[in-house]
């Protein structure tokens, strides 16, 4: 009776398990099956993301990295070896040509008063006056960038106890396929890293014509040079640059993505009017990346239609078991202002 009994609860779970293994079989294939349709159709089907046209500001810039350094860098030396008496000049202050520097006293006179000094004020102040010390002067207008000296410091005559500047510049590394539009003249905004809110406005004072090879891409030093004088730059620092290449303030845009360039190399859209999209030609202008200059061929307020697959439609497609929903067409306008590309 045990036996009979156990024969029958083992056909009930044989039974189980086969009508498990059919419904999983069914299941995969099922999904499988709806997945490729469902991908099918969905590759068959034309999805479109309405923009409709707006007004906005398009600006083309080219960023580039850089550091400060002096225009024209002069070393102050003095013709002969001593020692200085006094540095009438600290660094960051501005000298005029001419201008005296520092007083310094020749090796002979340096050794005269110190032997006049065992003697001595009366003896000193006697040999002060026959014996003049040396001015230092400022060969150009310019800024006391380094300092290197102090009162009863001796140097020899390869020593620079001084460094000149006349202006600060910024050396700015523009790839090559860049350097078509950065031109002598051009505008640029420079960020200083040590100061990232307050940008300085420059010009492009000249170009390098000889490259410099950074990571095997060939780079041109770019020399910008502030429109007035910064009292933050310091030689040395870090630099963004932002050169201005072209811009153009409220007109007529169009999302790069609702844009296609023809074989001959014209530009068209898909215009909804009436709940039909029609291919109109179009002539385009500045282009940011992201937004297109329309010249011709379409008004503010127009629709335009973009064919895509949006994310969701994907993910149908992808998952039979997700339910299908109607989605209603989103409008984006072109009128944000401050874009910039390149």
């Amino acid at each position: 009776m045990n036996s009979e009994k156990q024969r029958t609860v083992e056909k009930s779970k044989a039974r189980i398990y086969v009508a498990a293994t059919v419904i999983l079989c069914l299941s995969v294939a099922s999904f499988f099956y709806f997945r490729a349709r469902s991908a099918d159709e969905a590759a068959k089907a034309n999805v479109f993301r309405d923009s409709k046209i707006g007004r906005g500001d398009i600006s083309i810039t080219i960023r580039s990295t850089g550091s400060v350094a002096p225009e024209n860098r002069l070393e102050i030396k003095p013709p002969i070896a001593g020692r200085v008496e006094t540095v009438l000049v600290r660094e960051g202050e501005r000298v005029r040509k001419s201008q005296i520097l520092a007083w310094m006293s020749s090796t002979e006179r340096a050794a005269v008063l110190d032997a006049a000094r065992s003697k001595g004020t009366e003896e000193v102040a006697r040999w002060e006056e026959l014996y003049r010390a040396t001015p230092v002067l400022s060969p150009i207008n310019g800024t006391v960038i380094l300092r290197s000296v102090e009162p009863g410091q001796t140097f020899s005559s390869t020593d620079s106890i001084l460094v000149l500047s006349d202006r600060l510049t910024i050396k700015a590394q523009v790839d090559e396929t860049d350097l078509a539009q950065v031109k002598k003249g051009l505008k640029a905004s420079v960020t200083l890293d040590a100061y990232p809110r307050d940008p300085i406005p420059a010009t492009v004072s000249r170009i390098a014509f000889e490259a410099t090879t950074v990571s095997n891409v060939t780079m041109y030093v770019v020399f910008v040079t502030p429109d007035l004088a910064s009292e933050t730059m310091r030689s040395g620092m870090t630099a963004t640059v932002n050169f201005d290449v072209a811009s153009k303030r409220d007109v007529v845009v169009v999302p790069n993505d609702a844009l296609k360039v023809e074989s001959d190399g014209s530009s068209s859209v898909l215009l909804l009017a009436n709940g039909e999209r029609t291919k109109v030609p179009v002539t385009v202008g500045l282009t940011d990346g992201k937004y297109t200059e329309v010249l011709s061929g379409l008004k503010e307020g127009d629709v335009v239609s973009a064919r895509m697959i949006g994310e969701a439609s994907l993910e149908r497609a992808n998952n039979p078991f997700m339910p299908s929903r109607p989605r209603a067409p989103r409008s984006s306008g072109g009128g944000s202002g401050g874009r910039s590309g390149g």
